[in-house]
């Protein structure tokens, strides 16, 4: 009886313990530069999503179709590469048109100052989101995406897109770093974010908001002394790279 009891509470305290550490983990908050109240609130200064039948959602019905027009072609393999929004793998994308190879082994300072960039700007889309809750396309007009493996886990407002202010963000801070290539590192942010359009995933004027957001992040960011010593650690790592 004494054993019975005893693996009873050693069972029931591994339990409590495996559901404590899950919601520990749960709770751990990304890691970023700035707080949730320092960050821009799009919502603020970004106009409204258009309404249905205004001549900007007509503008987004056609760029709907120029997207669903390339998901059987090579630039709709692309999109799909360009789904995955893992930091060594954006960094990879990066690679080729910044001259050098960017990963968190070769570049870690650098894979530093992005993934805290990374949710910084995602806290940013995060904040606008919520305000406008605009309904994705393939959710409003009941299609399938060029992903449909992801649908169930996109059912989020999809005003501005935190993919393309992803890309976005980071092409402006790597042009920054890299000027000499900065054209072929803003094409490579610019098509990372029309890529959602491809996939089905946004309407146009959610990728174009999401620049505005990138571009109002990387600013403030900019004004963040956290940030100023992690981008002169990352000029310094990449002395002689390019």
């Amino acid at each position: 009886m004494k054993k019975a009891l005893f693996l009873l509470f050693a069972i029931s305290s591994l339990t409590l313990q495996a559901q404590t550490d899950t919601t520990a983990t749960q709770k751990k908050e990304w890691p970023t530069f700035l707080t949730s109240e320092q960050m821009l609130d799009g919502s603020a200064f970004l106009p409204a999503p258009p309404a249905f039948g205004s001549d900007t959602f007509v503008s987004d019905m056609v760029w709907n179709y120029w997207g669903k027009s390339l998901r059987d072609t090579p630039r709709g393999e692309q999109a799909r590469r360009d789904a995955d929004t893992k930091l060594q793998s954006v960094m990879q994308l990066f690679s080729e048109p910044f001259g050098t190879e960017l990963s968190q082994e070769q570049t870690p300072e650098l894979a530093y100052l992005l993934e805290r960039v990374k949710n910084d700007s995602y806290t940013a889309t995060r904040k606008a989101k919520r305000h406008f809750n605009r309904q994705r396309p393939f959710l409003y007009f009941n299609e399938v995406t060029l992903i449909p493996e992801e649908e169930e886990t996109h059912h989020t407002p999809s005003y501005p897109s935190s993919h393309a202010a992803l890309g976005w963000a980071f092409a402006l801070l790597l042009s920054e770093l890299n000027p000499a290539r900065a054209e072929q590192i803003l094409k490579t942010g610019y098509e990372y974010g029309q890529s959602r359009i491809i996939a089905g995933y946004h309407y146009q004027t959610d990728v174009e908001a999401a620049r505005l957001i990138a571009s109002a992040c990387i600013a403030r960011l900019h004004a963040d002394e956290a940030f100023q010593k992690q981008l002169a650690k990352v000029k310094e790592e990449l002395i002689g790279k390019y």
